[in-house]
Order: C-alpha cells, then sequence, then structure tokens
C-alpha cells in the first residue's frame, strides 16, 4: 500500500479493474489518509465514508462480472461543492446555503456515476466560488508549503489533488479558478471550451464565463476525467452538440510541426524571474520535441482584466437576485462588493462591455489562423504566499492571462514546469481554438513525457 494515494488515476484504475486490487481497498486507503490529515489541510467540505464504501463495493462486482465502465471505474474521485449531489448539503461556499439539499444530481455527478467512479465527497471553496473564502470557512493550506497561497476558487480542489486525497477532482473556473488552484498546487488542471461539459446543477457564478473541468495529477488522468464528463446534456441548452473526441486514443500524437504561438514581451517580459526561466526552459522543451514556435501579438490583456469584473459583477448579480441585497448581512464583503458593482453599472456602460467581448473573441480568433495553441503563463509572479495575495487581490498580475480565456471561451490546461527556490509550484497553460481540446491535451502529454515536475508530490 505505500504510496498507493499517490498513484496515477489511470494506473489505479487499471489495477482496480485487473482485479489486482479492490476499489474498497483503495477507498479505505484514501477515506483513511483523508481522516488524519485533512483536519490540516481542510479540503473537504463533506466526506461521504457510507456512500464510498457502497460505491466501491458496487464497482468491485461489476468488475467482477465482466462489467467495464472505464478508465474511471472504481476510482476514487472528488468534486467541488458547488455541485449538486443528490441529498447532500450544497452551499457554494456560502453559510447562507446551509440548509439547501439538492434532490437531484448535477450532470458532470451523474456522468462521474455513469463512470463507475467512486465519490469520496465534496471539496472545500471560496464564496460563490469568487475570490475570497467567507470568513467562516477555514481557506484550505497548500500542502507544499502551509504559507503559500492554495489557489482560488476551487482551492480544496487543488489541495485534495495534490495531497493524494483522491485521485482527481472537479472544479469550475470563471476567471482562472481551476488554473490557479492547478498552479499553485502543482498539478494538471484542463478548462474546457464553454459548453463542452454541462453546467446543469452548478451554482452560477457568471453563466456565459463559467466552465466546469477536471484537475488531477498528470494530462492522461486530466484527458480521462473530460472524456467522461463532456457531451451534450439536455439539460443545460448551452452546452455543445459537437462530437467528443477519443482524448486518450488521440493523446500520444505528439507535437511535431505543432505551430504554438508566443506573444514574448506578453508571455516573457512581464513576469517575474523565477517564472520566466521556467517558461523559456518549457518553451525548449516544444521545440526540441519538434515543434515550431510563432511570434503573435496578445490583445490588450489587462483592459480585458479590467473588463472581467463588471462582466462577472452583472452575470453574478443576476444569479444572486433572490438574496441579495434583501440578504446581504449573510455575505461576505468581497462577494457583496462585487454584487453591488453589478447593480450599479449602467446599460451604456454594459453595451461597451460587450462589443470589446466581442472585439477580443474575434482577435483571439483570428490568432489561431496561424497558429495551433498559445502558450501563456497561468500568473506573473511566482511564490505566491497568503500574505502577498491579501495584496495582489484580484488585480492584473493575478488575472491578465486568465480571464481572458472565460470571456472567449477558449480551452486551456493547465500543468507544472518548475519549482521556486522556496518550493512553490511554477506552472504554464496552453490555450486552444474552440474545442480544440485535443490540441493543447496533445501539447501537455508530449510535455510531461520529457519532464519530471507532474511526478513530484508534497511529503506529507
Amino acid at each position: 500500500m505505500s504510496e498507493l494515494h499517490y498513484q496515477d488515476l489511470l494506473t489505479i484504475g487499471r489495477r482496480i479493474q485487473s482485479r489486482e486490487i479492490s476499489s474498497k481497498e483503495v477507498t479505505l486507503v484514501l477515506l483513511d489518509r483523508i481522516e488524519h490529515l485533512d483536519p490540516t489541510l481542510h479540503s473537504y467540505f463533506i466526506v461521504m465514508k457510507e456512500s464510498a464504501l457502497s460505491e466501491a463495493r458496487t464497482a468491485d462486482e461489476e468488475i467482477a462480472r465482466g462489467e467495464f465502465r472505464g478508465p474511471l471505474h472504481g476510482v476514487p474521485v472528488a468534486v467541488k461543492d458547488l455541485l449538486w449531489i443528490k441529498d447532500v448539503v450544497a452551499t457554494n461556499g456560502m453559510p447562507l446555503n446551509n440548509r439547501f439539499i439538492p434532490q437531484e444530481n448535477a450532470t458532470v455527478v451523474e456522468r462521474l456515476h455513469t463512470a463507475g467512479a467512486v465519490l469520496l465527497g465534496k471539496l472545500i471553496q471560496t464564496e460563490g466560488a469568487l475570490f475570497k473564502h467567507h470568513s467562516q470557512v477555514t481557506p484550505p493550506t497548500n500542502p507544499w508549503q502551509e504559507q503559500l497561497w492554495s489557489g482560488a476558487s476551487s482551492s480544496g480542489s487543488g489541495v485534495a489533488t495534490a495531497a493524494g486525497f483522491c485521485y482527481g477532482s472537479i472544479g469550475t473556473d470563471t476567471g482562472g479558478s481551476i488554473r490557479f488552484p492547478s498552479a499553485i498546487n502543482g498539478i494538471t488542471g484542463i478548462k474546457s471550451t464553454w459548453g463542452r461539459v454541462s453546467r446543469y446543477g452548478a451554482f452560477e457564478l457568471a453563466a456565459s464565463m463559467d466552465h466546469i473541468g477536471p484537475m488531477a495529477r498528470n494530462v492522461a488522468d486530466a484527458a480521462a476525467m473530460l472524456q467522461s464528463i463532456a457531451g451534450r446534456d439536455p439539460k443545460d441548452l448551452t452546452s455543445s452538440t459537437r462530437h467528443v473526441p477519443d482524448y486518450l486514443a488521440l493523446m500520444t500524437r505528439g507535437v511535431r510541426n505543432m505551430r504554438i504561438g508566443v506573444d514574448v514581451t506578453w508571455a516573457l517580459d512581464r513576469v517575474d524571474e523565477p517564472t520566466r526561466t521556467a517558461l523559456i526552459k518549457t518553451l525548449n522543451h516544444f521545440i526540441e520535441l519538434g515543434a515550431e514556435v510563432v511570434n503573435i501579438s496578445m490583445p490588450d490583456t489587462d483592459q480585458v482584466a479590467r473588463d472581467w469584473n463588471p462582466m462577472c459583477a452583472i452575470e453574478t448579480a443576476v444569479a444572486h437576485e433572490k438574496t441579495f441585497p434583501s440578504m446581504r448581512e449573510q455575505y461576505g464583503s468581497g462577494l457583496a462588493e462585487l454584487l453591488d458593482l453589478g447593480h450599479s453599472v449602467d446599460a451604456l456602460d454594459y453595451q461597451k462591455l460587450r462589443l470589446r467581448r466581442a472585439n477580443l473573441r474575434g482577435n483571439i480568433n483570428g490568432i489561431f489562423e496561424s497558429v495551433d495553441v498559445i502558450f501563456s503563463p497561468v500568473t506573473a509572479l511566482a511564490d505566491l504566499t497568503c500574505e502577498a495575495m491579501d495584496t495582489l487581490g484580484q488585480g492584473d498580475d493575478m488575472s491578465r492571462y486568465t480571464c481572458v480565456f472565460n470571456l472567449t471561451g477558449n480551452p486551456a490546461i493547465t500543468l507544472p514546469c518548475g519549482r521556486t527556490r522556496l518550493g512553490a509550484p511554477i506552472a504554464f497553460q496552453i490555450v486552444a481554438s474552440h474545442f480544440n481540446e485535443v490540441a493543447m491535451i496533445q501539447a501537455g502529454w508530449a510535455y510531461q513525457q520529457v519532464t519530471h515536475w507532474h511526478r513530484l508530490h508534497p511529503q506529507i
């Protein structure tokens, strides 16, 4: 059982499905690890011990009968609190919702059940999936170093996956909330194209920018999870009817002759030295693998970051109109301030925001006429401590590289590419054109075949 908790999702899945080890045994190992270590890391909101063991026993019985559901069959995973699980409280990180018990599953949860995954529980998140945890919620602790930020808003998903408390998790991303916790916890996260994964049964932050996606310890595991949850959902009319490719089958084709777009000033000159050094080394790996680096020109993402706030605020105000401002006293200051902003934007300013967003989307689409993927940092700064984040907040250095792709809906994959002197993970992201997740998954997989960063784990 040594280091069982840090095995890859696909590896542990094969071991379970070959009956080398049982799903129940694996589930018990993780439940024990959570019980003993998570009181320090605070990643889980609810641990569903009884139902998890029941699902594990069912998986073992099905596998024994030769009923194979796919690579997630029998594998323990977890989901962000804002996703509905039937008869389990869903708070969206808000004490206001402490009595809300859904009577049905979110589509993503239902698809994980269909894939035979074992749901260990629900994971801590920030209030309303914004940037800060509610004052009544203990923020998760980064398993690499307690002084490091754990990410937002899918903080529990990042910590639990990195710490070996699940083999993969589900997060959501409206301005960077899969990519930030994936980056700072040293794991791999996928924000798929808007509409690729159903949002039914998930609390909204900003409907037109909300994305649901997998967080895992490597590209292959994340691709397998995306395969299980993606696809059209009649309960979410905004979900795409496009065919979902076989990501695992296409993943290994490599990057030879792939055109990787880089805006050197934007991606390399505006980041700190540890990040720049790691990014340059990463680009060199891609060149050695046969990719072509192409110069591109990105739009003004500082303006995009400024536009994201009021755009998000307006949509968040719609999502919370039944409880805000009538129940304002139950909101934390950060979310309340965003909602106030949403109520204050006038129609003319809103139309200007919409027009700039349309132009941004056209600009990014134009870039993909000459490249296959875009190479980008996740943040401008490494060594993001909790203390530093109190000062930085949602400033341009934090969001210029992420929120742009929420406004456009493009898919992005985040993966580790280095460490700072203090031991903090450094990450990059690969962005693809709409519904071309295959390209970014291929790039990420190829990179992880020649690097070791994804194989490092916190020693806890």
